[in-house]
C-alpha cells in the first residue's frame, strides 16, 4: 500500500496564501471559504494544504515541513525567478522570503522559502549517504563557519551567526599576509567567512548592510580552483549585491 503525506499549515489568509503559490507556479487543489478557511496547493510531487486563522500572527510561526527532491537547484533558481517577476525583486527577508542554496554539514543541498503564512519550506537534496552532524572542526575558523552557518540556516538566528564570525575576525592578525598570517583564516576560510557576515548584515539591517562585508570579500585574492569550489558562496555574493540595485 502507497501512503503519501501532506502537510496540513496554518495561516492568517489562505487568499494570500493562495496568490504566493500560484506565483511559483503550483495549481489550486483545493478552496473553501466556509465553515472553515481551507485550501490547497500541488506543484509536481510538492503538495501541501493551509487552514485560515483571522488571529495567526505569521512572525511569530514555528510551523514547517521538508521537501526532498532530486533537482533542489532547479526548484531553487525557478522559485526565485517566479518571485522576482510577481514582487519586482526577490524578497530575501520579512514574509515572504527564500534564502540561499547551500551544502549542509547534515547531508543536504537546501534552501529554505518561507511563505506569507510564516511556514518555513525546507527544499533539500541529500548528498551524502547520512544526515547526521558531523564533530564540530575543532581549527577555530572552520568550526566559526560550521557554527554561523548552522545559526544562520538551521535556526535562522542571524544575530548569534553574525556575532560567531564577528569574533572569529576581530583581531588584526586575521588577514591573510599580515605577519601573523600563519594564525590567522586561509583566504577561503576568510572569503566564506565575509560572505556569510554579509548575509547575515542583509538579514538584520537590510541589504544595504552587506555591502562593506561584500568590498572585504572581494579584496580577498582566490585561486581558480578556491574559485570553482565556493561557487555557491559566490553566487550568493553577487545576489546579495544585485538586492542592493
Amino acid at each position: 500500500m502507497a501512503e503519501t503525506v501532506i502537510p496540513i499549515l496554518p495561516c492568517p489568509s489562505i487568499d494570500e496564501l493562495l496568490d504566493f503559490y500560484r506565483a511559483l507556479g503550483f495549481e489550486e487543489t483545493s478552496y473553501q471559504k466556509s465553515p472553515n478557511p481551507y485550501c490547497g496547493v500541488r506543484l509536481r510531487g510538492i503538495e501541501l494544504q493551509f487552514f485560515g486563522m483571522k488571529s495567526y500572527d505569521p512572525t511569530t510561526s514555528y510551523s514547517t515541513c521538508y521537501v526532498l527532491t532530486d533537482d533542489v537547484d532547479g526548484l531553487h533558481a525557478a522559485f526565485r525567478a517566479s518571485l522576482k517577476a510577481a514582487y519586482g525583486k526577490v524578497p530575501t527577508r520579512g514574509l515572504p522570503r527564500i534564502g540561499a542554496l547551500k551544502d549542509m554539514a547534515y547531508g543536504v543541498r537546501q534552501f529554505l522559502m518561507t511563505d506569507p503564512g510564516g511556514n518555513c519550506i525546507r527544499i533539500g537534496q541529500p548528498i551524502a549517504d547520512s544526515f547526521e552532524y558531523p564533530a564540530v572542526p575543532k581549527e577555530r575558523y572552520a568550526r566559526a563557519l560550521h557554527q554561523a552557518t548552522l545559526f544562520a540556516e538551521s535556526k535562522g538566528d542571524h544575530a548569534a551567526a553574525a556575532r560567531v564570525i564577528d569574533r572569529a575576525l576581530e583581531n588584526e592578525r586575521d588577514v591573510p599576509g599580515s605577519e601573523a598570517a600563519p594564525a590567522g583564516p586561509t583566504a577561503l576560510q576568510l572569503f566564506q567567512l565575509l560572505v556569510l557576515r554579509a548575509e547575515t548584515a542583509a538579514q538584520l539591517d537590510g541589504s544595504t548592510a552587506a555591502i562593506p562585508w561584500l568590498d572585504r570579500a572581494d579584496a580577498v585574492e582566490l585561486d581558480a580552483t578556491e574559485r570553482e569550489s565556493v561557487r555557491d558562496v559566490l553566487r550568493r555574493a553577487a545576489e546579495l549585491r544585485d538586492a542592493v540595485s
